[in-house]
Formats: C-alpha cells, sequence, structure tokens
C-alpha cells in the first residue's frame, strides 16, 4: 500500500483517512504467491471493485467456453412483434392496396 497511491485502479475513486480501510490489494495475475518486490503484479482496488473482479473470474469458469446452441437456431416460439406491422399500418391504407390489387 505505500508503493502505491490510494486510489482505485478499476473506479478512479480516491481514498483516505478512514475509508482507506476499503481499500485491497488485488495480484493482477490471481496468484497471490507472486509478490514482486517492485509490486508491478499488484494494482489497490476498492472492496466493490475486488469483488466484482473475483466474481467475473468465478463466473467465467462456469460458462461454457464455445455455445454449443448456436447451430441448433432460435429457441423461442412466441413472436411478440409478430403482427406489429399489420397493426401500424395507415387506417385506409390496406383498403387502397386492396382495392389497387
Amino acid at each position: 500500500m505505500k508503493i502505491l497511491p490510494w486510489v482505485c485502479a478499476n473506479c478512479g475513486r480516491d481514498f483516505t483517512g478512514k475509508k482507506l480501510r476499503e481499500l485491497t490489494v488485488h495480484h493482477k495475475d490471481h496468484n497471490y504467491k507472486n509478490n514482486p518486490p517492485d509490486g508491478s503484479n499488484w494494482e489497490l482496488l476498492c472492496i466493490y471493485c475486488h469483488d466484482n473482479e473475483h466474481s467475473r473470474s468465478l463466473d467465467a469458469e462456469w460458462l461454457p467456453s464455445e455455445d454449443a446452441d448456436a447451430e441448433k437456431g432460435p429457441t423461442a416460439t412466441h413472436t411478440p412483434f409478430a403482427g406489429l406491422k399489420n397493426l401500424l399500418r395507415v387506417p385506409g391504407q390496406q383498403k387502397e392496396k386492396d382495392e389497387a390489387e
């Protein structure tokens, strides 16, 4: 904490005084044993950004790497806007179109 500015590297909020305890040291490579003396693997994150960073990596482990359902096509059976074009026609326009045919 002494070699880095007291600013969250993600959201940019400044921390001083009592709020300084909301800053945490985050290992960029997620390896807590990688602690170079120059601090190149560290960044300061506020508790909210730090939680978000670790949640994203945990969520990524559960997500499939490839979208297997992409080739199956759409799974939705209901098309709520199917008749919207007919509803948006100007009154009388359909009548004129029918008469022209």
